[in-house]
């Protein structure tokens, strides 16, 4: 059998860099107050045979605070592209102009900010058992390698320290993009 390979802490840290990057994208998704093209970039519509993202059929721009613009390319993707942003249960009410698709974003209710902090919350505890999950690995390894006396109890103890500072600044990283989200959200 071959000998364990040691602990690659640039590994872990990119897999943990990863649920934070995973979680900022859902989070881009989530609707404020405001108008964001990365509201509608989740969005996938039904296009030649097959599910492609809206970016690949449109144009997204934002041209006010409250108003999101979709040029569709191919006037025959209009019907499936409003179709597609009414579906996707974000609350938005598409209006067809030509191959112009103007998206309004109504301000948000009370009970809707309240229910999206909640949903944003979610996301975040995801990531942090993501993260979580990466640190069991990297403990995990660590344990092998001194088992198998390829490294010391010494140097065990100071990787296992590495891999936990590495899980907390992540952690720490997750909570400040969450409290970040909320406080937009909340804005009226």
């Amino acid at each position: 059998m071959a000998a364990p390979q040691p602990l690659d802490m640039a590994d872990l840290k990119r897999r943990m860099q990863g649920a934070l990057a995973t979680l900022k994208t859902e989070f881009g998704g989530l609707r404020t107050g405001r108008a964001s093209a990365s509201l509608l970039e989740p969005i996938h519509v039904d296009a030649y045979g097959s599910s492609m993202p809206l970016n690949q059929v449109a144009t997204i721009n934002v041209p006010e605070p409250r108003m999101i613009s979709v040029q569709v390319w191919d006037r025959g993707m209009v019907v499936s592209v409003d179709k597609a942003i009414r579906n996707a249960g974000i609350g938005l009410n598409p209006q067809v102009d030509g191959t112009l698709i103007r998206v309004p974003i109504p301000p948000l209710s009370e009970e809707r900010r309240k229910e999206l902090a909640k949903l944003a919350a979610k996301y975040a505890e995801q990531a942090r058992v993501a993260v979580r999950n990466v640190r069991r690995d990297g403990m995990d390894h660590l344990k092998r390698l001194e088992k198998e006396h390829v490294i010391s109890a010494d140097e065990h103890k100071k990787q296992a320290d590495d891999v936990q500072k590495a899980t907390d600044a992540t952690i720490k990283d997750i909570d400040a993009a969450l409290q970040h989200k909320e406080q937009e959200i909340m804005q009226v």
